[in-house]
């Protein structure tokens, strides 16, 4: 009997310490599995402080402004453009306050912009405003503010087809009023972004963004004459690093964005194309697999405005308005009407919806955004709207047509359509590598070398012998 107590007391300890054995082993397993975890959530957090949200365009179209229906496929002509990818959807949601949270980007607006105001009240009024109980509220960026466009907006020539380029579902939004002698596209609105060069003759110009026409302008800060410029204002808060690029070169050719999740090729195609051109040029690099890679893509307007570096200029930095980790093409007097030292337009897949269809398509301007200005009978070609502006031109057809001889619109924007293109595709997030360890059917990764079965067995052992001399 002695020895059958004796024996049952073995065996307890034994179990005991495996439990705590065991439960130390999970303990540490779980310790590790969530230290894993919190390691690719942060990598995953901080890869996307600058997530970019789509424009919201669904619909595909060819030069003419005719909507393609069935939608491209690849091989197709036009295929590549914005309407064909997903991305971001915008999504908000409505606080109840006067504030608007962007579920994307992590921004909060406010809802309503009020009246117009001069810049620099604009500057001044963000340290005293308060909303909904928070007084951090800042003036956005040109990258904050842009992260609202969206282009299913359409400029028509009256005010009652005009559709806006924010979503009005949760934006407040009017357009120019022209009881006032405004037009109706007079929807500008302030940003805190100013040009590092001067437009027009040498005036101080500040970017911002026309929810009413769908584009970014550098504007100057004050009418002709001296009095201040009054444009509409949003002030915005929370992540305080959106709009800011984390550029690494893969030194492969390719640039990644890993505040952005994209990745880019250095390099620019040298030349300049129309944009049905664009979009099969990027088709036939997929093929050849160009960098290693086949889901190359024309970026949306969106995309492209994302690697716009706004302290540099043609004049200021004498660069592009782009980071200099990127190659860019610099034009000559070949490229009419330029001449040499400055930089062209990049397209995009974004259609833009003017007029009677959407025969523009949009660009940016990583040069100086050139037009023509009537100045005593006198045209003088001039940077009107900055290095970083958003504009559009014909999807196709002659640049040097008489036509276009002065550029087109008030400011006489050049129309150049042979634009450059800069590819973009997804760049998968950087995250931990589990190898041998990766969890499996929702379990925590296995801590080798050690498991219950393992320590049972032992155990059975070292009951075994002990058995086995009190019977000898």
């Amino acid at each position: 009997m002695k020895n059958i107590k004796y024996i049952l007391s073995i065996c307890i300890c034994c179990w005991f310490f495996i439990l705590i054995f065991s439960d130390l082993v999970i303990l540490e397993e779980e310790e590790e599995t969530n230290d894993l975890t919190i390691l690719k959530q942060s990598t995953e957090e901080e890869s996307y402080k600058y997530p970019i949200v789509s424009t919201n365009q669904i619909t595909s179209y060819d030069n003419l402004g005719s909507v393609i229906d069935p939608t491209p496929e690849e091989g197709d002509p036009f295929f590549g453009q914005d309407a064909e990818t997903v991305g971001n959807t915008p999504t908000y949601l409505e606080n109840g306050d006067g504030t608007i949270t962007d579920l994307v980007t992590g921004l909060i607006w406010q809802q309503d912009p009020g009246e117009k105001m001069s810049w620099d009240n604009a500057v001044a009024g963000a340290s005293s405003f308060n909303l909904a109980g928070y007084d951090d509220w800042r003036l956005p960026s040109i990258k904050e503010l842009y992260s609202l466009i969206i282009f299913t907006g359409v400029i028509k020539r009256s005010v009652d087809e005009f559709i806006p380029y924010i979503d009005t579902d949760y934006f407040t939004f009017e357009y120019g009023d022209e009881s006032k002698g405004e037009r109706i596209i007079d929807s500008q609105y302030w940003t805190s972004t100013e040009y590092v060069s001067t437009t027009m003759y040498s005036d101080d110009t500040v970017f911002g963004v026309n929810f009413a026409d769908g584009r970014i302008k550098g504007y100057t800060k004050e009418l002709p004459g001296g009095l201040d410029k009054e444009y509409f204002v949003m002030y915005v808060r929370g992540n305080t690093e959106y709009g800011i690029n984390n550029f690494v070169d893969n030194t492969d050719g390719t640039i990644s964005d890993n505040a952005t999740g994209l990745m880019w090729s250095k390099a620019d195609s040298g030349t300049g194309m129309d944009w049905e051109v664009a979009l099969a040029w990027v088709q036939a690099k997929n093929t050849e697999n160009y960098l290693g890679n086949d889901d190359w893509r024309l970026p949306n307007i969106k995309e492209l405005q994302s690697i716009v570096n706004y302290s540099r200029s043609p004049y200021t930095t004498d660069s592009a308005a782009i980071d200099p980790i990127f190659e860019t093409t610099e034009l000559t007097t070949d490229d009419f009407p330029y001449d040499n030292g400055t930089y062209g337009y990049y397209w995009s897949s974004t259609s833009h919806l003017q007029g009677e269809g959407a025969d523009h398509a949009c660009y940016i301007a990583f040069g100086e955004a050139f037009g023509y200005m009537n100045y005593s009978g006198e045209m003088i070609l001039q940077d009107v709207h900055g290095a970083g502006c958003q504009r559009s031109d014909p999807k196709s057809g002659d640049p040097t047509d008489s036509k276009w001889e002065y550029g087109h619109g008030p400011q006489g924007d050049i129309i150049h359509i042979n634009n450059f293109v800069r590819l973009v595709r997804e760049n998968p997030l950087s995250t931990y590598d589990f190898e041998d360890n990766s969890p499996q059917d929702g379990l925590p990764p296995e801590i080798p070398g050690y498991n219950l079965i393992t320590l049972i067995g032992v155990s059975v052992v070292i009951i075994s012998i002990i058995i086995k001399k009190k019977i000898n």
